[in-house]
């Protein structure tokens, strides 16, 4: 059996989301979604849809999506980076095994420029922080 439906909805955007208070208890019995406000993750700014006021519930339950989205987005950036340290070794595992001359000519330049400033933002990085701890 499905459980009840939340009380707001985020609809979720690039820097954001748009947020809708869930209604099911109309004269329908429809699903009905109020656009309350949107709302952008990276600032923090909260803007009320038209002419509404948002009450505390209202505030309190987007600011807590805000916080829980953000650990989930910080979480996926790591989970990527780690995905792609595998990438990296399953292209070596290719370029080394299976690429024909023709392919790893198509791509060496590409490669050899992000792998070249990768490690350079990794070694300046590292270095700020062994400097930091003397």
């Amino acid at each position: 059996m499905i459980g009840p439906l939340p009380e707001y909805y985020f609809r979720v955007r690039d820097n954001g989301a748009m947020v809708f208070r869930v209604d099911t208890e109309n004269k329908h019995g429809r699903i009905e979604m109020d656009h309350v406000a949107v709302l952008n993750i990276k600032n923090g700014e909260i803007k009320p849809h038209g002419d509404r006021v948002l009450s505390d519930d209202d505030k309190a339950a987007i600011e807590n999506w805000m916080e829980h989205r953000r650990a989930e987005l910080k979480a996926r950036d790591i989970d990527d980076i780690l995905r792609t340290v595998d990438h990296l070794n399953l292209t070596a595992a290719w370029a080394q095994q299976r690429a024909t001359p023709d392919e790893l000519e198509r791509v060496s330049d590409a490669l050899l420029l992000a792998m070249h400033d990768l490690r350079t933002v990794l070694v300046r990085k590292k270095s700020d922080k062994i400097k930091a701890a003397e």
